[in-house]
């Protein structure tokens, strides 16, 4: 009877709601801002300086489509697992299976190429005093860390992840206003001898789209917390729409001062080139400054990603996609803990492959395919439920156009990954084909469908 009571009284334990806005920023930003730090410069061996700068506009325009509808949905949707859980109740099981697993894949690989950079950023520096360092044993610190950060509590991760991430964001703005000359009237940008026209013309532009997404990739991540706010409705939307603001100028900015120092060729190249920006303005104290900034950037993002993909793998125990084990809630921390270890050893494997660019690419198509399944999600969401039917926290303006716009522009990128990585792209479609089986197969029947929807609304307009 004790040990009974007592397992029935664990599995009521739930999340804490303990999240205002300022955590919802520092989540989807702290995942994002990396992409200004690193990746999106891969976009410039693509389509020249330009074409970057096209992609950086275009993709952005696709992200704002993707954060006015999560913040729609989201904030009528307020519980973990984001689209996952929105997939669950929208559409069915095994749409709901696959963006759950989108989720999973496209956060965890993110993870590791976060760990990689804070290794490589590590060794290039090292190298610079002549020393061999290797960068591994940093790549498993920086996880094992930040796990143990993400087991202790959602609020305290938050909140670091607040600081680190206004940090490097800030070090973006006194990097800018150096490199302009707006401090001491001496710019060391030089567009006009650097900038040249589209080097492969508009198919390059085109091919540029998959890494323009490294500006944003991860806002959407802001629907995790969903279920750990105070106040969906309005913590969501302004989260989720202030750090895609903020990620716009930091985008914006980013261009602008590498593309002024360093030629493209090299740009499309570098590991880091903010930081390579700052070391040749020849300022120890901008160089220090961006060295950090670069870390704390990276750091932030993994700590948001460990964050986001346990609460997608949790959702999904829950539910029982999953084994059930792993959807228990720890009594003291109130984290999903045992989703956060699962999730360890996946991460350093991806990250100890040192392929910088492929785990970047399957963390693009895995969150790629989870922004297409946002365009069919919300017309079906308005169709099922009409405004007036349901209480919304908010409601995003001139549909259907966002969500047409967002089809027309993962199609687009589709291609453009076609272009540069079409096995990639083939690899991974099979594997969501294979495990979809699977999930049919083998794990559908352990499903509680008529546990599946939890949300207080009426019955479906034609149901």
């Amino acid at each position: 009877m004790g040990t009974a009571a007592t397992a029935g009284q664990q599995e009521k334990i739930s999340l804490l709601k303990v999240l205002g806005p300022v955590h919802v920023w520092a989540l989807g930003v702290g995942i994002v801002l990396v992409g200004e730090y690193m990746g999106w410069n891969f976009s410039v061996a693509k389509g020249g300086a330009y074409g970057s700068l096209i992609a950086c506009w275009v993709i952005g325009l696709l992200y704002t489509c993707v954060a006015m509808i999560d913040s729609e949905v989201t904030s009528t949707v307020a519980a973990a697992g984001g689209q996952y859980t929105q997939a669950k109740h929208i559409i069915g099981p095994l749409m709901a299976f696959n963006v759950g697993l989108y989720l999973v894949m496209a956060y965890t690989m993110l993870e590791a190429a976060d760990a990689l950079v804070v290794g490589d950023l590590l060794k290039a520096v090292a190298a610079q005093y002549g020393a061999d360092l290797d960068p591994r044993p940093f790549v498993v610190l920086t996880i094992a860390f930040l796990a143990w950060l993400n087991y202790r509590g959602v609020f305290m991760t938050l909140t670091v992840n607040f600081v680190i991430t206004a940090f490097a964001f800030i070090a973006i703005l006194v990097l800018f206003f150096n490199a302009s000359g707006l401090v001491d009237g001496q710019s060391v940008l030089l567009h006009r001898d650097l900038l040249v026209d589209l080097p492969y013309g508009w198919i390059g532009v085109l091919a540029s789209l998959q890494f323009g997404m490294w500006y944003y990739l991860g806002i959407e991540g802001t629907c995790q917390a969903a279920e750990e706010v105070r106040s969906a409705g309005r913590s969501i939307p302004m989260g989720t729409m202030g750090g895609m603001m903020t990620l716009l100028i930091a985008a914006s900015l980013t261009w602008y001062i590498c593309t002024g120092i360093i030629p493209w060729e090299y740009l499309g190249q570098a590991t880091t080139p903010l930081y390579d920006a700052a070391r040749l303005m020849g300022s120890v104290e901008l160089e220090v400054m961006l060295f950090i900034g670069t870390m704390f950037a990276a750091i932030a993002s993994a700590n948001g990603c460990i964050n986001d993909a346990s609460r997608a793998w949790f959702s999904m125990s829950r539910d029982r996609y999953m084994p059930h084990w792993f959807g228990a809630v720890h009594p003291r921390y109130r984290t999903p803990y045992r989703s956060i270890l699962f999730l360890i050893p996946i991460a350093v494997s991806f990250a100890f492959t040192g392929l910088l660019d492929q785990v970047i690419t399957f963390s693009i198509l895995s969150g790629l395919l989870g922004y297409t399944f946002m365009s069919f999600n919300i017309v079906r969401f308005r169709r099922l439920w009409p405004l007036g039917s349901i209480e919304r926290g908010y409601v995003h303006p001139y549909h259907p156009i966002p969500c047409i716009v967002l089809g027309v522009l993962c199609s687009a990128t589709y291609f453009a990954t076609y272009l540069g990585y079409g096995t990639s792209l083939l690899s991974i479609m099979a594997f969501y084909i294979l495990v979809s089986i699977w999930f049919v197969v083998r794990r559908y029947p352990f499903v509680k469908r008529g546990e599946q929807f939890t949300m207080p609304w009426p019955r479906p307009k034609g149901y």
